[in-house]
């Protein structure tokens, strides 16, 4: 397997081992049960049992937290390596190598959520948000402006669209407006988007890959 082909395998496992952790780790709450609506994402990792969140208090009991903490650094892993191995592929320029090194910070994101729960180091679980929330959602949007004649340049729509509805998740989760889908379902739309890029990303590099070899 050539080096653009093990990026794009490492980016299209990030968002299933993510995922599946999500509906894992969420399955073992018993009191309470786990909501995707009321929980933010972060209470899959804590490592105590109590009410937590003293702006929003909760109960939070999570018996398979390291599971949890340990998808998010898999996680990580294979946001960082996809994003490295695939650096030529997805083309030169101020835009490509932006993007890139946003997602890498996203990436830094997941490896320090994982390192520091919120019950543990909420101020370090913050930063590490943040950098997942804004950077990540960002580097979708600096995508949007590469070449056209790159992969990137080649998914200015779906980089917009990606982009902007993490961004709008990230404001609307903030500001605790749920719009219908609880506080910890806004959470997943600020977060959710940069994985399904990194997809779609991947697929791209995967059959520009197979196109130079026919030609």
């Amino acid at each position: 397997m050539d080096r653009d082909r093990l990026g794009a395998a490492c980016w299209l496992l990030a968002a299933p081992v993510f995922l599946a952790a999500n509906v894992v780790v969420g399955l073992a709450w018993r009191q309470p049960p786990f909501s995707w609506a009321t929980n933010n994402i972060s209470d899959l990792g804590n490592v105590t049992c109590g009410l937590w969140d003293s702006t929003r208090p909760r109960p939070v009991c999570s018996p398979w937290h390291g599971g949890m903490n340990g998808a998010m650094a898999a996680t990580a892993a294979l946001l960082a390596l996809g994003a490295l191995l695939t650096w030529p592929a997805l083309g030169r320029g101020v835009a490509a190598t932006a993007s890139r090194l946003l997602t890498l910070a996203a990436a830094a994101g997941y490896a320090l959520a994982a390192a520091a729960p919120a019950d543990v180091d909420e101020n370090r679980h913050f930063v590490a948000a943040l950098l997942i929330f804004v950077l990540g959602n960002l580097g979708m949007l600096v995508a949007a402006l590469a070449g056209r004649s790159t992969v990137l340049g080649g998914m200015r729509a779906t980089s917009v669209v990606l982009g902007s509805t993490g961004v709008a998740g990230v404001v609307l989760f903030l500001a605790r407006v749920d719009l219908g889908i609880g506080v910890g379902g806004m959470e997943r739309v600020a977060v959710f988007p940069l994985l399904l890029w990194t997809v779609l990303v991947a697929v791209r590099v995967v059959r520009a890959g197979r196109d130079r070899r026919l030609s």
